[in-house]
This record gives C-alpha cells, sequence and structure tokens, in this order.
C-alpha cells in the first residue's frame, strides 16, 4: 500500500456549463470517500508527526523546491465516477521523496527525471500506477491534467482514460496493425511520362529490352541505428515498445533487402557491432560483397555499400572522412564512401560505375558544414569517376542529405551552382523556417588549406618557382602580393561538373501533395535522396518528369513514396511492418553499352 495523507481531502469540483456530459455507458461506479482509509497503511504515522511538529520555513522552502522538481503521485484508485480536487500545496507536500515504480513517459517530461515533471502550464499526462493489488490489468492509463495550477492551485483528476502514450494529435494516435502498399513507377521511354501499375500482374516490369544495356537496381536505406533510437526516444512516443527492439526491427530489415533484391545497397546509420555480428553474415549469404565505413571519433555507426558478386566486380574503395583536425570548421564525424564498380556483361566492354553513399550532418543551423561534406563527398566522386578522356564515367550518389526538395544545398546538387552570397546558415537545407539571429555563411565557406576549390575539386598543391634577381622581393611584399591575389579568387559560387537528376519528383503530380522519406513523432519529411547521372530532357517543365536520352543512365522505374497521412494510417514509422523511421529508396536504372 502506498501512504496517502489522511488530512487530504478530496472534495467534487462543482460542474461547470462548458464542459460536456460524459458519454452515456462509460460513467464507472462512484468512488466513495470513505475508501480511502482502504489505501493507507504504511507511513500514516511518519506523516501524522510531521504534519504536527510542522515545518520551519527554511524547511518549507526546502519541501516545496523539491516537489516542484520531483512530484509524484502517491496514490491510485481503482475507478472514478467523477472529478475531484484536492490543494496543490497539498498535493506537493505528500508526493515528498515518494517512488513511483513503473511511469511512462510523456512529451514535455523532464530527460533526468525517472517519472513525471509537473510544471505550471496546462499539460497532459498519461501515468501507469504501480501494481500494487491482485491485478495490474485492472488499472488502465490515468489522464492527469494539472488544470490552471498558477490561478486556482487545483489538481485536476479526470476519468478519461488516454488511448495513447503521449497527448498526440488524432493523425498521430496509434492505429491498428497494417502495412503499407507501395508499387513501381515506370518511366518509358521515347518521352513518354511516367506511367504507374498499381498491382497490375500483366504489366511487363520492363520498359524495353534489348543487346548491348546493362540493366541494375539501386536502393537507399537509412536502417535507423539501435543506439541512435535509444539516444533519440522522445522522437518514438508513438511507437509501441516491442517494435523498436533490435531483435524485433532486424529481422523486418532483412525481410525488405531481400523482398526487394537490389543490385547495389546503399546504407546509412549502419551500428559497428550490428555489422560484424548479423548484418554483413547475412547480406554475404543473399550473395552481396559488402564494404564499410565507421563514422570517426566515438561515433557507433556509419555507412554500408553492398553489391551483388553477380552483377559487378570491385575496382577501388574510397572512404571520405569529414573531420579534419586541421580545419575549425570540419569538427563533425560524418563520412561517406565511394566505390568504383565494374559491371559484369556479356561482352566485356562496358564503363564503371561510381557508386557513392553518405549521411551529412543533421544539424539545421549548420548549412556551412553541410556544404562543405558536400563539397569534399563530390570531391572524391570526381577522383574516382574521372575518366582518361576527361569525362566521368556514369555516377550514383545515395545518402540521407538532411536537406529538402528545393533547399540551396538540394539545388546546388541537381544545378551543379549555387551562388551563396548573403545565404543565412540556417538556410541551407531548408530545415530552419527562421534565420533570425543566424550568421550570414563567409566566403569562402571552407578555408584553403582544406585542399578544395570552388569547383569542388581537389587541387593540386604548385608551388610557384622564383628566380633570384638583385630586386628580389622581401618576405612582406610576397605576402602582400599573395593575399591581393587570393583577394581576387575569392567567390560565392560553388560549381560541380556532374549532370545529377533525382529519381524521385517529390510532389505527387495529381494532387501536389509532398511525399515523405522519414515520418516520426516530431516531423514527416524528405531527406533520403538518389541522385544519377544523366542528360536530361525537360518535359513540360514539370519536376520530376525528366528522362534520360543518350549518354549517362536511364531510369526506367522507382519504388513509389508515400505521404504523411499514408503513414500514419499505420502509427507512422517505426512499425510493426517497417522497422526503421525512413523508408527504402529504390531505382531501377540501365547503362547504354
Amino acid at each position: 500500500m502506498i501512504p496517502f495523507p489522511p488530512g487530504l481531502a478530496l472534495e467534487p469540483r462543482p460542474a461547470s456549463p462548458s464542459r460536456l456530459p460524459e458519454p452515456p455507458g462509460r460513467r464507472p461506479p462512484l468512488w466513495p470517500l470513505s475508501t480511502t482509509r482502504e489505501l493507507i497503511a504504511r507511513g500514516e504515522s511518519a506523516w501524522r508527526s510531521r504534519s504536527r511538529g510542522g515545518l520551519t520555513p527554511r524547511e518549507a522552502r526546502a519541501r516545496r523546491s523539491h516537489a516542484e522538481g520531483y512530484p509524484m503521485l502517491t496514490h491510485h484508485q481503482r475507478s472514478l465516477g467523477r472529478d475531484w480536487t484536492t490543494p496543490w500545496e497539498n498535493l506537493q507536500s505528500c508526493c515528498w521523496n515518494r517512488h513511483i515504480s513503473s511511469c511512462m513517459r510523456w512529451p514535455g517530461h523532464y530527460s533526468r527525471a525517472p517519472y513525471p515533471y509537473f510544471s505550471s502550464r496546462h499539460f497532459s499526462l498519461n501515468w501507469r500506477p504501480p501494481c500494487l493489488f491482485e491485478s495490474r490489468t485492472q488499472f488502465q492509463y490515468w489522464n492527469w491534467r494539472p488544470d490552471n495550477l498558477s490561478q486556482t492551485s487545483l489538481c485536476h483528476l479526470s476519468s478519461y482514460i488516454m488511448n495513447t502514450e503521449g497527448d498526440e494529435p488524432s493523425s498521430k494516435r496509434r492505429k491498428h496493425q497494417g502495412t503499407i502498399e507501395r508499387h513501381w513507377e515506370y518511366i518509358c521511354n521515347h518521352n513518354k511520362e511516367k506511367t504507374k501499375i498499381l498491382g497490375d500482374k500483366n504489366v511487363d516490369s520492363k520498359c524495353e529490352d534489348s543487346e548491348n544495356k546493362f540493366d541494375f537496381s539501386v536502393m537507399s536505406y537509412n536502417i535507423l541505428s539501435q543506439n541512435l533510437l535509444e539516444d533519440n526516444s522522445h522522437l518514438y512516443r508513438h511507437c509501441r515498445r516491442p517494435v523498436l527492439h533490435w531483435s524485433f526491427r532486424f529481422p523486418n530489415i532483412l525481410k525488405e533487402i531481400k523482398h526487394f533484391d537490389a543490385d547495389v545497397l546503399c546504407l546509412q546509420e549502419v551500428q559497428e557491432d550490428h555489422y560484424g555480428t548479423e548484418i554483413r553474415p547475412s547480406l554475404e549469404s543473399l550473395g552481396y560483397h559488402c564494404e564499410y565505413k565507421i563514422r570517426t571519433g566515438r561515433k557507433p555507426d556509419g555507412c554500408a555499400i553492398c553489391f551483388k558478386h553477380s552483377k559487378f566486380s570491385l575496382l577501388s574503395v574510397n572512404p571520405v572522412e569529414f573531420y579534419r583536425p586541421d580545419v575549425p570548421l570540419l569538427d563533425r564525424d560524418n563520412v561517406g564512401l565511394v566505390l568504383l564498380l565494374q559491371p559484369k556483361t556479356a561482352s566485356g566492354a562496358s564503363p564503371a560505375i561510381c557508386v557513392a553513399n553518405t549521411h551529412l550532418l543533421y544539424n539545421p543551423r549548420r548549412g556551412d558544414i553541410k556544404l562543405t561534406q558536400l563539397a569534399m563527398l563530390l570531391a572524391e566522386i570526381a577522383n574516382v569517376a574521372h575518366q582518361k578522356d576527361g569525362s566521368f564515367c556514369p555516377i550514383v550518389m545515395c545518402g540521407d542529405f538532411n536537406s529538402v526538395p528545393g533547399s540551396p544545398l538540394y539545388s546546388f546538387i541537381k544545378e551543379g551552382k549555387l551562388n551563396y552570397e548573403g545565404l543565412a546558415i540556417g538556410k541551407v537545407s531548408g530545415q530552419e523556417q527562421s534565420s533570425r539571429g543566424q550568421r550570414i555563411l563567409s566566403i569562402p565557406i571552407w578555408p584553403p588549406n582544406l585542399g578544395i576549390s570552388q569547383n569542388c575539386v581537389y587541387e593540386v598543391q604548385q608551388v610557384p618557382k622564383v628566380e633570384k634577381t638583385d630586386s628580389d622581393l622581401t618576405q612582406t611584399e610576397l605576402d602582400k602580393t599573395e593575399v591581393l591575389v587570393t583577394a581576387e579568387k575569392l567567390s560565392s559560387n560553388l560549381q560541380h561538373h556532374f549532370s545529377l537528376s533525382s529519381v524521385y519528383s517529390h510532389y505527387f503530380p495529381d494532387t501536389g501533395i509532398p511525399e515523405v522519406t522519414t515520418c516520426h513523432s516530431r516531423s514527416a519529411i524528405t531527406v533520403d535522396y538518389i541522385f544519377y547521372s544523366a542528360e536530361k530532357e525537360d518535359i513540360a517543365g514539370q519536376p520530376g518528369t525528366e528522362v534520360a536520352v543518350a549518354g549517362g543512365l536511364k531510369l526506367l522505374a522507382r519504388l513509389s513514396l508515400l505521404t504523411e497521412q499514408d503513414l500514419w494510417t499505420v502509427n507512422g514509422l517505426p512499425n510493426e511492418n517497417n522497422s526503421s523511421d525512413h523508408l527504402p529508396l529504390l531505382a531501377k536504372f540501365r547503362l547504354e553499352l
């Protein structure tokens, strides 16, 4: 039993005309005050002695300070037939130094406390009472609302039972188990617009097929590191706890990979211990060769690229570390991975394919770091994909770029140029809605000692030859000359030399509703992409309707994405069938030989 002060009386709260009557049939039996004595066992005498002795002002201040930080409930009832109120100060006193053994988290809880944190503002809280009676199933979640504490100083005990953990909007409340329906969208040749196939088994899965063509598929998938999931549990309040366990999640992820059977996998947030013990062995058993790059520092996850032995042979592996100890700007531990693959064809003559995978910094207010990380990745791609004739081999760049469609970073990837003069660092990725208090990007963004030009290629360090004459310049004059030359070369224009298209259009053409690639308790947006090198021909000026012409890669098909509303019909992500907070992206390409 839990100690309960006998002097803490519960009084019926007067009915308010603004309150709606409870639905018929849901009103439980009235709770008589006499049953309070049945809940009192231990601790009563100690409480009474403290009450009779009174408190000094110093003790009262200490007690109020503690109660404000860690207020806890000390009793529960089998049923409440009506609403009751009690003075807030008395509730704080009786909550002194008590413990609630099984308390559920709520959206505004104090992160360092194992129990709810009461504040003076209006909020909702679901509390699971401790199992002190014969059956735990008798008690449901109680909804506790401190009702206008700053004015009335009353704690409102409501008999209404919430259906969710956390006071989520109705669109985000838990739904029954369901599956997400996704279909293939086929991009047909001869400048025809995309065709959606909704489960039609009579339609051929290929647009065309002929000789001298190499078809392959690529999946990009952020599989959600278990460590990151646990460190950011506030993002997954809407999830049932069993679906968040790795022992439940990994079989689902592996099932998805088996089902889609992509030729190339680009995985992000791959936890190192899981990669070594489960992920890599499982994928190797499916015929994949795996390459992995862990994040620098003490980060436990990284990026992996896996490809099928039957489709490709490995030419080179090129990891990219975005952390540079000699560059103060680059103090984050994100990484990238670039592979050069040789397609296995019957003729044996085909160009190599460059596949890149990355996970850029999340922080929405550090667009300067994101752009620099992207420039480093593009410089490595240019170095790997460069061919003897000066051109580049076909490129596929996948990953979680932590930027939304239409943002400056996204536009830079697709258009190949960006003038960032006057651009706030929080506007680079499009995640921040307000630029107030943010500084403007410096020119240049990264220092010269990084060794990457404004064209996103590695600079060749050349030492100028100086002939000795009688009129040699002094060291001070040389320094001044170098500063003048550097100032002349400063430019706010970034460029890259790839012609990159996005596999997805990011908006549904019929409704204009945005597609989403990630969905959790705080947001549902697009941050994951598959970019590929192709010569584009714009059709009707609509985004996502570009098709490849001669040269480069031709997009054949893509796995459809969903809207936020679609995902919340199955309780968002992760859920019983989709075990990451990101959706896998999948595309089919054709390489002209």
